[in-house]
């Protein structure tokens, strides 16, 4: 991993989120160009502005590192609905997912 990685994955998970580089830098109390900033390579962020984004994406430091998860959020509230479901429904789940997996 590198800074690349860091400027790319709040790219990816800004747009995934469908927000501009303008609101999001609005949106954590920074001037308008601050995630250029960042995704342009003029700088990046101090751990504080990094945990600040994390919170703002609402995903943990670890999802945002993790790069198996495209939408690490979704991930997680998935993975934490699965846990309620029985023993039956779990296995019914596991088919469905491994049929949408066939296509």
């Amino acid at each position: 991993m590198d800074i690349q990685f860091v400027r790319d994955r709040i790219t990816q998970l800004r747009l995934q989120k469908g927000i501009s580089e303008y609101k999001m830098s609005y949106d954590l109390g920074h001037s308008r160009g601050y995630i250029n900033n960042i995704s342009s390579g003029k700088t990046l962020p101090s751990m504080t502005e990094f945990f600040a984004i994390c919170d703002y994406f609402g995903i943990t430091p670890v999802e945002f590192f993790d790069t198996q998860q495209i939408n690490p959020k979704l991930s997680r509230e998935t993975l934490a609905l699965l846990s309620q479901l029985d023993e039956s429904d779990l296995a019914l789940t596991l088919t469905n997912i491994k049929r949408l997996l066939r296509k």
